[in-house]
């Protein structure tokens, strides 16, 4: 088992670890300029020794992991196994399939809940920020205090945000709950009912990512020149075919990398979904959180 004995070791030995990686860096670094400028005085050998420590870094941190993550795939290590593992072919794989990840819900329904997921929160970023940055692209009083205020759920850190939500999300004091009952309307268990407590993790994550995809589409389109709105004009096109024929395909170039780079951020969220389904409710998993769960709470 994992005691507080095996964290502190682990821990000294990742120090030790970063120590040694650092001073082999430093060392290749070295080789690397007695043998490109002193010895071959290769003009080009600056790039090379700049590029080595990213190139350090990136076998150190992302292909090694990768590499004994997926040898690890095929043995049975868990917490209850966590010595001495043996492999066991692809009997881990098999079983992802064929046994429920959770309690009761399986691998391809909580793949499923993850790509409705992902969908509902870059639908409404992309939207509301375009909508947003639109407005913030109009020259209007004030704009740079809206600027600051809107930015603002992207400068808190995402898990004071997240537990403040949680909070506004209570049955009785929860400030979501005191709106709807002014509005005339029922109170929800939010975070208590499947469909609710789902519902709030995608309302959170949505005030958590508008500002970001507003801020790069805001960057491009006041990169746009008014050159082509005022040739539009002139062909007589209305603000929709303005948006449709010139804004949206000059936007490309800027958005593409933003909706991607947002959906693998909501696809890979975990503070979100973990603390705002606290109840633990199976059907507001995603993956990460659900293979959270599988491993450290059921010992998969």
């Amino acid at each position: 088992m994992i005691t507080s004995d095996v964290i502190l070791k682990s821990l000294n030995e990742v120090g030790v670890t970063v120590l040694y990686v650092l001073g082999g860096t430093v060392v290749i670094e070295f080789i690397l300029w007695l043998l490109l400028v002193r010895l071959l005085k290769w003009r080009y050998a600056m790039p090379f020794m700049l590029l080595t420590p990213a190139l350090i870094g990136l076998l150190v941190l992302v292909v090694y992991p990768l590499v004994w993550e997926a040898n690890l795939s095929f043995m049975n290590m868990s917490l209850k196994h966590f010595r001495n593992p043996i492999y066991i072919g692809f009997d881990n794989y098999i079983r992802v399939f064929k046994e429920p990840v959770l309690k009761q819900i399986y691998f391809f329904p909580l793949l499923g809940q993850t790509v409705l997921w992902t969908a509902i929160n870059i639908t409404f970023h992309v939207v509301i920020g375009m909508v947003l940055a639109l407005l913030l692209n109009r020259q209007m009083r004030g704009k740079g205090i809206y600027r600051m205020l809107l930015i603002i759920p992207w400068a808190v850190p995402q898990v004071i945000a997240v537990l403040a939500w949680r909070g506004e999300f209570h049955y009785e004091f929860g400030f979501v709950n005191i709106m709807l009952k002014a509005l005339g309307f029922q109170p929800l268990q939010w975070l208590s009912e499947p469909v609710a407590n789902f519902a709030a993790m995608c309302i959170t994550n949505i005030w958590l990512g508008i500002p970001f995809m507003m801020v790069i589409l805001l960057g491009g389109l006041q990169s746009i020149a008014g050159e082509y709105y005022e040739a539009a004009e002139i062909d007589g096109a209305n603000a929709w075919q303005r948006f449709w024929k010139v804004t949206f395909p000059l936007m490309k170039p800027v958005s593409t990398p933003a909706i991607i780079l947002g959906t693998v951020w909501t696809f890979n969220n975990f503070n979100v979904p973990f603390f705002i389904n606290q109840n633990e409710l199976e059907t507001s998993d995603i993956l990460v959180t659900g293979l959270f769960r599988a491993a450290f709470q059921y010992n998969r």
